[in-house]
């Protein structure tokens, strides 16, 4: 054990029971503390219940025809991960299977093009009254703080947000709904998880994302909750703006700096696939216990190859069904019934189980966009 990792341990060690208080004080039940809104301040109550059990279930279309809609589509779907490209296919198949017809503008771009998605949202709101639906999914939330709000001022049309589920109490302008899962609840079941496979008292490092609401649940959620539970050491944190290279460059920080280590949490899926892409060229593949974030096919086929040790894994199409049938109740003038914070289902998926377990949830979490996309 290195000098450096000796004085972390007395560190910890007086300081342990007054972080154990601190941090169990600042739990998503303190509302009223935080500075977004949760799911059950705002929704109805068992509406999500009753929605999921919608969107779990098959589709049921709509008696008349209908004129087209026009659907505005904002999102980085040019990243590695495919979670934009399924929810689109979930998104217009349950569409088809309800009968609404519909087109669609996609702007996309990658997780980084915050200034894109700014132009975009120029180009969307030029023409408000075209777009009857502007669905966006944020590069990252504070940083696109002013575009959502600037479209949920339209009248024009309704704005649904993926991959983010916190309205923030000081925005003054609300989006419709938000569809997401819930990083916070995946972050706990990711915690549980790891504790029960590697024990108590392990040297971890963190590939995390972009500073803001969905890393702060991703990772610093497991972060408090691997110290609190497990008396786990974070040795190293790199942030690697959620893109493969910055997987890459973090876990090759941790290979060559801190031996100690024997557990890597990433925060998303091109960072998995960059540092898994890393410890295969140095044949490290076993050195480290790897988790990844989403269950995406990449991640799923590494998972049943062995190399990704663990994941958080989304029934992923949740967010694009959710969004078809919310288009549904509000054309049926029922959008009181959908959630304002819609939060689709997440598993842990591992290495350890038999590709009959994982097919099974696979076949569920991608039952739209399809199991052959992988």
């Amino acid at each position: 054990m290195s000098k450096f990792v000796k004085s972390l341990m007395c560190l910890l060690l007086i300081s342990y029971e007054a972080f154990a208080i601190e941090s169990s004080s600042q739990t998503e039940s303190n509302a009223a503390s935080l500075t977004y809104w949760l799911p059950e301040e705002l929704n109805q109550p068992k509406s999500l219940e009753h929605f999921q059990t919608v969107v779990s279930s098959n589709a049921h279309g709509l008696e008349n025809t209908n004129d087209a809609i026009k659907i505005a589509l904002i999102y980085p779907s040019a990243d590695l991960s495919d979670f934009w490209s399924r929810n689109y296919h979930a998104l217009t198949s349950r569409l088809n299977d309800l009968r609404i017809a519909y087109t669609i503008d996609e702007f996309s771009s990658r997780q980084i093009d915050h200034a894109l998605q700014t132009y975009y949202t120029d180009q969307v709101l030029a023409k408000e009254e075209a777009y009857d639906y502007v669905i966006f999914g944020p590069s990252e939330l504070s940083v696109q703080a002013d575009n959502i709000q600037r479209l949920a001022s339209s009248e024009a049309f309704k704005t649904y947000i993926w991959a983010f589920h916190t309205p923030m109490k000081n925005w003054t302008h609300q989006p419709d709904a938000w569809f997401d899962f819930s990083s916070a609840k995946g972050a706990a079941a990711l915690c549980d998880f790891v504790i029960k496979q590697l024990g108590n008292d392990v040297f971890y490092a963190m590939n995390r994302g972009i500073p803001g609401i969905t890393d702060d649940q991703r990772s610093g959620d497991f972060k408090a909750c691997v110290t609190e539970r497990g008396n786990w050491l974070n040795l190293y944190e790199h942030f690697g703006q959620y893109q493969a290279t910055g997987g890459r460059d973090g876990v090759e920080l941790v290979i060559q700096s801190f031996p100690e280590v024997t557990m890597l949490h990433n925060a998303n899926t091109a960072m998995t696939l960059g540092a898994l892409e890393y410890l295969q060229e140095q044949g490290l593949q076993q050195q480290l216990f790897v988790t990844g974030w989403g269950g995406t096919a990449a991640e799923i086929e590494l998972i049943k190859s062995g190399d990704l040790s663990a994941t958080p894994m989304r029934m992923g199409d949740d967010v694009g069904v959710a969004t078809a049938e919310a288009i549904k109740f509000d054309l049926l003038g029922k959008s009181d019934q959908v959630p304002q914070i819609y939060l689709g289902r997440i598993e842990v998926v591992d290495k350890s189980m038999s590709n009959e377990q994982i097919d099974k949830l696979t076949a569920e979490a991608f039952r739209y966009s399809g199991v052959e996309n992988e």
